[in-house]
């Protein structure tokens, strides 16, 4: 990305599109009852919660009634269908993993498997967008967190703390490009999850290849663990490396998520909150729900003079629906470079 001459100034600047991440699957709902959703007229209460703070985009993962992650995706069309109902408008994006929560006590937290992921492309009524993992890594989502983030949780029982540290994103060649595949022919947007520069690299070849045709829509996850660690070094160094036409939404968790946002707010960029994230206010006195969290960017955002996107805006923002006809019509839309004619092509250059 180019920071030109008043690159910081609002005016100059997308307006600002929240992601709400409420439903946080890590979490079961005595850790934070008051504000996690187990009903499904609670589940799509929450969405309308979030809606009306200020978030246009919901991450959506569901729950059972007995508390846990769901992996029935008739549970992700009632819930999609029932969102769909209340904020007509909201941009659904549906978590890739469906639930890595572990299955009982002790339990490896493990995803489900390629051809089960894969049917999120046939989800009905279909999302607007499903995140998709690139490249095969370890997500050990506690090595940011503090003791005292997890304590008195679920989180900080041994056996679920184990699961948890060693859990491991796979999301190899073959998975990415049948996925991505899937997705463009059900119309639903690929969101990409750029764990650092090299996830970025692999999705290039993917356009220059003509795989993906479609906007460069994603998440910088800086949560450690395998993933970028967040600071803005790690984020300076993202940010030089992706084109200029890309919507790009950071993403961290516990108390380096309203860090994190602020740069992206003053940069730029887009947001994501929610209890899937963080539970705590920055001195750790209380807990924030993800409404709370919410109302807070959209302080901040203003204080920035930076307006809130709306749904329609978030919709044009985040290119919901379109897709590209050529290669090089992608490339040129997102900012790429185009592929070289003629000579030696090189190994970006392959048959789809």
């Amino acid at each position: 990305m180019n920071f030109l001459d008043g690159s910081l100034f609002p005016e100059n600047q997308d307006k600002l599109v929240i992601t709400a991440a409420p439903y946080g699957p890590e979490w079961i709902p005595s850790d934070f009852p008051e504000d996690i959703p187990v009903t499904m007229e609670a589940q799509i209460q929450k969405a309308v919660d979030c809606y009306n703070a200020g978030a246009t985009v919901l991450h959506l993962h569901v729950r059972e009634l007995d508390g846990k992650g769901s992996k029935r995706l008739s549970m992700f069309n009632e819930l999609i269908a029932g969102v769909r109902k209340a904020v007509p408008e909201m941009i659904i994006q549906v978590g890739g993993s469906i639930s890595f929560a572990p299955e009982n006590e002790g339990a490896a937290a493990k995803w489900l498997s390629d051809d089960t992921r894969h049917m999120l492309a046939e989800l009905d009524p279909k999302p607007d967008q499903v995140t998709v993992t690139v490249n095969t890594t370890q997500m050990n989502v506690l090595e940011q967190m503090e003791a005292a983030d997890i304590a008195g949780t679920s989180l900080a029982l041994p056996e679920n703390y184990r699961a948890y540290t060693e859990m491991i994103v796979p999301s190899q060649p073959s998975f990415i490009e049948e996925h991505v595949r899937r997705l463009t022919k059900a119309g639903i947007q690929s969101a990409f999850q750029f764990y650092n520069i090299n996830s970025f690299e692999t999705v290039e070849r993917l356009i220059r290849r003509g795989i993906y045709k479609g906007p460069l829509v994603c998440n910088w996850v800086a949560i450690g663990g395998g993933m970028d660690q967040p600071t803005i070094y790690s984020l300076s160094n993202f940010l030089r490396a992706i084109p200029d036409g890309t919507m790009l939404t950071v993403e961290s968790s516990m108390r380096n998520v309203l860090p994190i946002n602020m740069m992206g707010i003053a940069m730029g960029l887009h947001v994501r909150c929610g209890i899937e994230d963080n539970l705590w206010n920055q001195s750790r006195t209380e807990k924030m729900t993800t409404v709370q969290q919410i109302e807070q960017l959209v302080r901040v955002s203003r204080e920035f003079g930076r307006e809130v996107a709306n749904a329609k805006e978030a919709r044009e923002i985040c290119k919901i629906g379109v897709f590209y006809d050529t290669v090089e019509e992608t490339l040129a839309a997102n900012g790429f470079a185009p592929n070289r004619r003629g000579a030696q092509q090189g190994f970006l250059h392959k048959a789809a």
